[in-house]
């Protein structure tokens, strides 16, 4: 398993795995961020959130942040994907929550977009490089029909 691990990255060029270490720091950031506030805040911690479905994600992103890491580490193509989507929902989300004039935070929101930024222009390349899996096959190719 770890030769494995070693060997996906090492086929990586040195630029994704510069770019993936980064996407693993930034969820981990992530992660340890919605921690601390549901430690904080309890269920309620995001109830300042003008819209349910904002709350329910900012929650939901102590499970989804920790998700992208490991599937990043694991060179998984759907880490990038994933990593992709929830920074897409994560910054729509901040955009909405932090033009109320309850909860102005500009600057945090303007980092939430430049990682954004950063994901979504780094996904397509990432993508190219990362090889595909078949699990369960043990050559590696889709079974013969």
């Amino acid at each position: 398993m770890v030769g494995r691990l070693r060997s996906a990255w090492a086929a990586l060029p040195r630029w994704a795995r510069w770019v993936l270490a980064l996407y693993l720091i930034v969820f981990a950031d992530g992660t340890g961020a919605h921690i601390r506030d549901l430690a904080r805040g309890g269920i309620d911690a995001y109830s300042w959130a003008p819209h349910v479905w904002i709350r329910v994600f900012f929650t939901a992103l102590v499970i989804l942040d920790p998700l992208v890491i490991v599937l990043v580490a694991f060179v998984c193509r759907a880490g990038v994907w994933l990593a992709a989507a929830v920074m897409t929902l994560d910054a729509t989300a901040n955009w909405i929550t932090n033009w109320s004039a309850r909860h102005a935070q500009l600057p945090s929101l303007a980092l939430i977009v430049v990682v954004c930024v950063f994901v979504l222009v780094t996904a397509p390349p990432l993508l190219r490089v990362i090889k595909p899996r078949v699990i369960n096959s043990p050559s590696g190719r889709l079974p013969s029909p």
